[in-house]
């Protein structure tokens, strides 16, 4: 079993702030990182999961209203007095350069915000921002909305795709209606296929879970059920317990 940071090292760390990303940067074994990316009302990439603000940071509001220093000077509260600031993806991507120097298989699950608000011109922006820095065989595109992953695979016909919803049997519908996927990105409990029907696919089942700030709950996954419903990775919120 393959095993990504949601969000980073997020049961323990802000999630998608520096910290929880330097964490699972530095747990030996793990296959990568998930994140996600919205567009600032200037115009900037920034990593950050809801639409909305005010759930992780001090200001309120959609992140789209936002221009990328207003953003900049939102706290995420990180405990003992420290805080955390929004990023811009071009942070994450330095950390990732410098982590695959060691480990040529780490990747990046970049997933894309857009099933809500449509974010025109973000597929292309990330793109050219992946392909400036080399960086295209560490990263994996996913989103909800598979109307993006046939414009990614338009831009990039060689890019890695992923295609998100809850079941997995919606997730190979999505693939038949012809969104380029090569990989499917179920909720963990949504796998309504049977195992045959997944063989040679790669299923990132992802968790939700308890996130920083609330208490881990010491529980610990069996990944074999998992296994053997077809999972080849999970995609969660305390890689650093089972590494």
């Amino acid at each position: 079993m393959k095993i990504w940071a949601h969000r980073g090292c997020s049961q323990n760390y802000p999630e998608n702030t520096m910290t929880a990303f330097k964490k699972a940067c530095a747990i030996p074994g793990l296959a990568g990182i998930e994140t996600d990316i919205q567009i600032s009302k200037d115009g900037h990439l920034m990593v950050f999961h809801d639409e909305r603000v005010e759930r992780t940071t001090d200001g309120t509001g959609f992140l789209r209203d936002y221009t990328y220093e207003e953003l900049r000077r939102l706290r995420i509260d990180a405990g003992d007095g420290k805080n955390e600031r929004i990023l811009c993806i071009e942070e994450l991507l330095d950390l990732l350069q410098d982590k695959v120097r060691e480990d040529a298989a780490f990747k990046l699950n970049i997933e894309l915000k857009n099933s809500v608000y449509p974010y025109p011109g973000m597929e292309e922006k990330i793109v050219d921002l992946i392909h400036k820095r080399g960086l295209q065989k560490h990263i994996v595109y996913s989103t909800f909305y598979a109307k993006s992953l046939e414009k990614l695979s338009g831009i990039d016909p060689e890019a890695e795709l992923g295609i998100l919803d809850v079941h997995v049997s919606d997730c190979m519908y999505k693939i038949k209606g012809g969104c380029k996927a090569v990989a499917v990105h179920p909720f963990w409990r949504g796998i309504d296929v049977p195992k045959e029907e997944l063989n040679g696919i790669t299923v990132r089942a992802w968790m939700s879970g308890h996130l920083y700030p609330e208490k881990p709950t010491g529980t610990r996954l069996d990944f074999n059920p998992l296994e053997e419903q077809g999972i080849t990775d999970i995609i969660l919120n305390e890689p650093e317990v089972y590494l």
